[in-house]
């Protein structure tokens, strides 16, 4: 008995001694890349059993930057279902009158207007309807995220978001080279009225900087610069509904409808009214767009969506937390130490830490969050994490002084992990925290 007892206790010691060894090289490697250890949080999970297997300030708290998608898309899918299709829809009444119920579609075209008028005109011979009204009562009035950096305004990864989503929100600028030293030519690829005070002059070198003052002049933009070849720049629209009706008003006038009105604000009503034609798109492009792309427009709407179905009435980021709470409890994780405050992790108000994001993961291992969660070579992984080929689905996060990468990792064992790296340095170069973030990986790829 003595000596089974001895043989125990020795296994034991070998197998904590290994544990101590494997977590030691990955202390070694976060000591030499000369990022202060205080800054990197990391937490790795065994998905079978949910135990911890490493663990390096994982209760801290942090901003988890883009990663953060992983969440919100979850509970977001959850609420709406994988079968769920973003859609515009024209009806008319019996009164010939006319309603476009907006979806807040992320996906929605000036050319998906145009097919809706021509259906109207062309094949239920709508031609002159009495009035044309817009429900767009899918969201609140709130076109930017909590926290969301003001000085950020003309950055293309941060568009205003709501039910008049059209065209991404976006509006491209197109600056032409003239003569040497003569001013440059400025111009949209769509009527939008926007202001240009042009500073640019046609040179030897392409160098522009855009700006714009919301609190002063919203629709002036200052480009300064130089310019030698073609130069097309993408900006945040300042109105997406004054740049929806517009594109509206384009696509009755592409279809030959004789209607010069208003249009008004009014809920489809529930009687006396049929389908005219709808624009649909699904829900899998938006997955695509947010976990490989990290498209914070995309990722937004769709948590704004599932906070209106959750309450099966206008969506806002009250309902949309609501909504996320629910899911949670249904995990059964508790959410007292994180706040989150947006759908994407632009805002650094979201605080999570590296232990809640690997619990979230073990607890949806066995959903298709895997499956949708890009491998090395893909999305924002198109050029890192190539030495781990499929072995590695992840989602990367990066903010000023922040980056983060979360997901599950195969080792060369076979067994399977979910983890966490998030680290938070001011003083450490960008690119030095993302080979930090690859050199953990590897460890625990090699060791565990």
């Amino acid at each position: 008995m003595k000596k089974i007892f001895y043989i125990i206790s020795l296994l034991t010691c070998l197998i904590i001694t290994q544990i101590q060894s494997k977590a030691a090289q990955i202390d070694k490697t976060i000591a030499a890349s000369g990022i202060n250890k205080s800054a990197v949080s990391v937490s790795v999970k065994d998905t079978e059993t949910g135990k911890t297997i490493y663990k390096l300030n994982e209760k801290q708290p942090n901003m988890p930057a883009s990663t953060l998608k992983i969440i919100t898309l979850c509970a977001s899918l959850d609420t709406l279902g994988d079968n769920y299709k973003f859609s515009t829809k024209l009806y008319k009444n019996t009164n010939n009158e006319l309603f476009l119920k907006l979806g807040a579609d992320p996906f929605l075209s000036s050319s998906d207007l145009n097919k809706l008028m021509d259906t109207a005109v062309h094949q239920k011979k709508i031609v002159s309807p009495k009035n044309i009204y817009i429900d767009d009562f899918i969201f609140d009035k709130t076109e930017w995220g909590e926290g969301w950096q003001w000085d950020d305004d003309l950055n293309p990864l941060m568009p205003k978001f709501s039910a008049y989503n059209i065209d991404k929100n976006l509006l491209d600028i197109i600056i032409a080279p003239t003569n040497l030293n003569s001013p440059a030519n400025i111009y949209t690829n769509k009527f939008y009225p926007v202001t240009f005070m042009n500073l640019v002059t046609t040179g030897n070198a392409t160098e522009i900087k855009l700006n714009r003052n919301n609190n002063i002049a919203p629709d002036i933009i200052t480009a300064q610069g130089t310019v030698k070849n073609l130069f097309t720049e993408q900006i945040p629209i300042n109105n997406p509904k004054r740049y929806f009706i517009l594109r509206l008003e384009d696509a009755i006038k592409s279809s030959k409808m004789d209607y010069y009105g208003k249009f008004y604000q009014k809920k489809v009503p529930t009687k006396d009214i049929y389908l005219v034609s709808s624009i649909e798109h699904p829900i899998s492009s938006a997955i695509n767009a947010i976990l490989k792309n990290s498209n914070n427009f995309v990722a937004e709407t769709i948590f704004k969506l599932a906070g209106a179905k959750f309450v099966n009435n206008t969506g806002s980021l009250e309902n949309s937390k609501k909504m996320l709470q629910a899911y949670l409890q249904k995990l059964e994780l508790n959410s007292e130490d994180i706040k989150i405050v947006d759908g994407s992790g632009v805002s650094k108000n979201n605080i999570i830490n590296a232990d809640f994001m690997t619990e979230f993961l073990v607890k949806n291992y066995t959903t298709k969050l895997k499956e949708y969660l890009p491998t090395s070579g893909e999305g924002t992984l198109t050029d890192r994490m190539l030495y781990f080929k499929d072995n590695l689905k992840a989602k990367t996060g990066t903010l000023s002084d922040v980056s983060s990468i979360a997901g599950y990792i195969t080792s060369r064992s076979g067994k399977t992990y979910a983890f966490d790296i998030m680290i938070n340095d001011p003083k450490s170069k960008s690119n030095d925290k993302k080979a930090l973030e690859e050199y953990i990986l590897r460890d625990i790829f090699a060791n565990y």
